[in-house]
């Protein structure tokens, strides 16, 4: 104890070590959804199903990417994705029903 004193002292960077996470590290557990996190693989899926941005979406405005930030760049892109989609299905219709007089 009395090195990482005399380390912070010096100001040297201390390793903190969390007493479950000691070897493995908080953000090397891997990722759900066959690895590549819920947010791109709902980004992935969406262009089959894109109910699934939807669903992205709502977790990110509910801030699930508090608990793995590395879900943020995907739940991001699935809400960008979901914008894209209802904009143009919006101007669909208009365009269909607006022709169609």
């Amino acid at each position: 104890m009395n090195s990482n004193l005399e380390e912070q002292r010096k100001g040297k960077y201390i390793l903190i070590r969390d007493g479950e996470d000691s070897e493995l590290g908080h953000f090397y557990k891997p990722l759900p959804c066959f690895g590549c996190g819920i947010g791109w693989f709902s980004f992935l899926l969406g262009f089959i199903f894109p109910f699934a941005w939807y669903v992205a979406t709502f977790l990110y405005l509910t801030n699930y990417y508090r608990r793995d930030p590395r879900e943020r760049s995907g739940l991001a892109a699935s809400a960008i994705a979901a914008l894209i989609f209802s904009v143009a299905l919006v101007i669909t219709v208009l365009v269909l029903v607006f022709s169609a007089r």
